[in-house]
């Protein structure tokens, strides 16, 4: 698979795959590598171009350089690409193109290949040649209007969470497009649109408003039904999502109301949203959102305390799921590093980390002679800014 992503999306596509065994050369400019490199809170590693950013989504790639601007770059990006399953690419729609590298040209070169194009608004339509980050398709997609409380909004959701759907959504679309092959024995050209994505994170949204003509409004973290809002506990918040009927009914028999635990039909819950919660709000007082939290979920009541990043990461159930990997002395540091993996896993084999996120151009010489270049054809091409 033939990386040429940068910042999140498209590498963090590439590397879902790549954790699960994919060959992943990351093709980057000699002259301006993937701005990542030098983004994170570590300076020392963002001078060494090897930046917190990069690193959680370096992992299990082979790391090449390439000066596509040059004509000899590009032809070795084509014969990289004769012999590749895939190709990703997120720049700006058309410019792989104008470089002679779109996908009718290097379809030429590899007819079973799977190229695909992550861009902003997508290769074509009134917006294609836009170019955008995360942060501005939630202000166009209408998820900053849609986040926020009543009184303060729009708000920006705080991951990158356009992101990092969008790098998902391009993993699923290849491994699909590669089983397609499978069948028909035919490439495929995958045009991703960010837009689309965020688009698609709001799906019910998009179905309600079109039906009824309300747009989603920010209710910050309250939900119409008292089952799913959040509350103040005797020492911190606490998040309720007692949301099914049978869950309703179980909540306020702990709460001593059985009477509103027999009624559990979804018009009059919606209806008696904000009384219920008074009820909910004054008893939640009594006790700390630890106590709270452990009684409604031995109960089968869903319900979590409000936890901070460094809490989540100290919790025993993530040590049980492999999520993360641990490298000690990573080279680049000197120090552990630990990186996300993936968020699910398989009874056999599965997703899993094999090499540390490698420094800029590490395997250049490695890959270039396995093309069949001499030493002192590569030596040549460092001299000609080629690599």
């Amino acid at each position: 698979m033939i990386d040429a992503t940068h910042v999140l999306a498209g590498p963090f596509a590439s590397y879902q795959l790549a954790v699960l065994g994919a060959d992943v050369i990351k093709v980057e400019s000699p002259e301006e590598m993937d701005q990542v490199r030098e983004q994170g809170p570590d300076e020392d590693l963002n001078q060494a171009y090897m930046g917190t950013y990069y690193l959680a989504q370096g992992s299990n790639k082979r790391s090449v350089t390439l000066n596509l601007k040059r004509e000899k770059g590009r032809e070795l990006f084509r014969r990289l690409v004769a012999d590749a399953d895939v190709l990703i690419e997120n720049y700006r729609a058309g410019a792989f193109g104008a470089l002679g590298l779109g996908y009718d040209d290097l379809a030429a070169v590899n007819e079973r290949l799977i190229y695909c194009s992550m861009t902003a608004f997508g290769q074509a339509g009134p917006r294609a040649e836009q170019t955008a980050y995360d942060f501005q398709i939630q202000a166009t997609s209408g998820v900053m209007a849609a986040t926020g409380t009543p009184e303060v909004n729009p708000i920006k959701v705080g991951p990158p969470v356009v992101d990092y759907a969008t790098g998902s959504m391009a993993a699923f679309a290849i491994a699909s497009a590669l089983f397609q092959r499978e069948r028909t024995g035919r490439g495929q050209h995958i045009d991703l649109g960010m837009f689309d994505v965020a688009l698609m994170l709001m799906t019910a949204d998009i179905t309600n408003y079109l039906r009824s003509g309300i747009p989603p409004a920010p209710s910050g973290n309250d939900y119409p039904l008292a089952g799913g809002r959040c509350y103040r506990t005797k020492d911190g918040l606490l998040m309720l999502g007692a949301m099914n009927r049978r869950q309703h009914a179980r909540l306020f028999e702990l709460m001593g109301r059985p009477d509103i635990a027999e009624v559990t039909d979804y018009p009059p819950r919606f209806a008696h949203g904000d009384a219920h919660a008074e009820i909910l709000a004054e008893a939640f007082l009594a006790r700390t959102a630890a106590e709270w939290e452990d009684e409604l979920q031995a109960h089968h009541v869903p319900a979590a305390r409000v936890r901070a990043l460094p809490e989540a990461l100290a919790d025993p159930q993530l040590q049980s799921r492999s999520v993360t990997h641990d490298f000690a002395d990573f080279p680049a540091t000197g120090a552990n590093l630990t990186v996300p993996v993936a968020a699910f896993k398989y009874a056999h084999g599965g997703p899993r980390i094999d090499t540390p996120p490698p420094t800029l151009g590490e395997h250049t010489d490695e890959v270039l002679r396995d093309l069949g270049l001499s030493d002192a054809d590569i030596a040549a091409l460092i001299k000609e800014k080629v690599i």
